[in-house]
This record gives C-alpha cells, structure tokens and sequence, in this order.
C-alpha cells in the first residue's frame, strides 16, 4: 500500500461532507473534483479571509525584514570594529537578550501594548518582530563583516572616504551575501510565527497566516483540505525567495575589490 505523506494529499482530493463543518473549501459529496485539482487552494480564497490573511503576512514580514536588516547591519559594524568597553557591554547585552526566550515577556509585553493601543493591531506585531530577530541578526551580520579585510576601509580613508562612506560603499558593497542571509533569517522569524500572533491578534482581518490556519480547527470537525491548502500557500514565498536569492549566495564581491586595488 502506497502511502503519500505530502500536504497534496489533502489539498487536491475532494473528502466527502460529515455534517457540520468550517464554512471554508471543503467540498461535499456533489463535488466534481477528480484526481489532481486546485479546487481546495481557489476555495479557500474564494470562501475565507485567507487573501487578507497572506496580506497581513506579507506586510509584517517584508516590514520585518527591511527594519532588522536597515538597524542590524550599522549595530554589527560596531560590533565587528569597536574595540571600546561600550562595545563590549554591548556584546554582553545582546548576549543577556538572546538567552531570554519570547515566551518570557509575551505577557509584560501584551500588557505594554494594551495600553499603547497595539494589540491586535500589525504594527505591536512588527515591533515585537524585529526585537526578536536583532540579537541574531547583529550577530549575523558582525560575523559577515569580520570576514572583510579592515585594509580595504583603510585605502578608502586614504583616498578621502569617511567612516560612514567606507560603510556603506566598500563594506556593504562586499557584504550581500551576510546581508541576504540576515533577510531570510527575518523572513523566516516573521513568516512562520504562530505563538506571538496568536496572543496580540484578536479580530479575524487582522489574522496572518499561521493563525488563520488555526480557524479552521474546530471542536468537532478539522477541515483538513482547507489546512493543506493554506499549508501549501504558505510554503510557496520561502521557496521563491530561496530560488530566486541562491545565486547570489557567494564571496566573489571581496575578490573582486582586492583585485581593483
């Protein structure tokens, strides 16, 4: 007996109607589906808030990215080149910080946000986000510019760059493949996320993804066509961005300014 383990399996063969059920794709018994069909996927969009779900998703995680990679790259250069105590305590912060887990300031952090009118709303969702990816990706990305020789700041000092030009037109410049790593690292945080969204988001258009999945979960019946669907939908975007960024995953940049001096 053959056994398909995929997510396909419930999201392109029609299951038959057991009475109550989420008012979602599921198709009943009538259903003219056979074999391969893109019915649940089309249903789930046409019968549910998923649209405005995938949205929400979208706007928090690029939202994401963009912040954490725009505030992490100038905080990991620091950390790459300070030599000061002040870089140090700050080493040590980060370190204190990542060694706290989420979950330990879910609840100091909803109450903040209560008051500030940020629950259920994506903006405390972005916050809380990118405060959870900076430690990580400050150290993703201080790791990426120790790999650059200080040598080629050096020679652009001499010819009249400041510290802030060398940053950004020969550090950066050589660094796209630390940068591209610390943007799937937010990416990733951001997109699958289900434990804080859940607690901060309250109202059914407010939902991303992952928590508009868990609608579909009822007590008495799960509509396991509709998961599958959405399941697949949500692992497309990960897949794109990896095809698409994988080829400019290299060290080439480096060589190439070394052998322009």
């Amino acid at each position: 007996m053959a056994v398909r383990p995929d997510p396909c399996h419930y999201c392109d063969r029609p299951r038959p109607d057991h009475g109550h059920r989420h008012p979602g794709p599921h198709p009943g018994p009538n259903s003219t589906a056979t074999g391969l069909t893109l019915e649940n996927i089309t249903g789930v969009f046409s019968k549910t808030l998923a649209s405005t779900w995938l949205t929400n998703s979208l706007v928090t995680t690029l939202s994401t990215v963009i912040v954490a990679v725009a505030v992490a790259a100038p905080a990991g250069y620091v950390l790459s080149r300070g030599r000061s105590k002040a870089v140090s305590g700050y080493s040590l912060l980060l370190f204190v910080m990542q060694s706290l887990p989420i979950i330990t300031s879910v609840v100091p952090l909803f109450i903040l946000f209560a008051g500030m009118g940020l629950v259920d709303n994506l903006l405390g969702l972005i916050i809380i986000y990118v405060g959870s990816t900076m430690t990580v990706a400050t150290w993703m990305m201080a790791a990426y510019f120790d790999s650059i020789p200080v040598s080629l700041e050096e020679a652009s000092w001499i010819d009249g760059c400041s510290v802030f030009g060398s940053f950004t037109k020969v550090v950066l410049r050589n660094s796209l493949p630390g940068i591209l790593s610390t943007a799937i690292f937010a990416f990733l945080l951001a997109w699958n996320d289900y434990l804080v969204a859940i607690v901060f988001l309250r109202s059914n258009e407010i939902f991303t993804l992952p928590v508009g999945v868990q609608s579909f979960f009822q007590q008495n019946m799960t509509d396991w066509s509709g998961v599958m669907a959405l399941a697949v939908v949500m692992m497309l975007p990960p897949i794109i961005v990896f095809a698409t960024l994988n080829k400019y995953f290299s060290v080439g940049g480096i060589g190439g300014s070394l052998a322009g001096r």
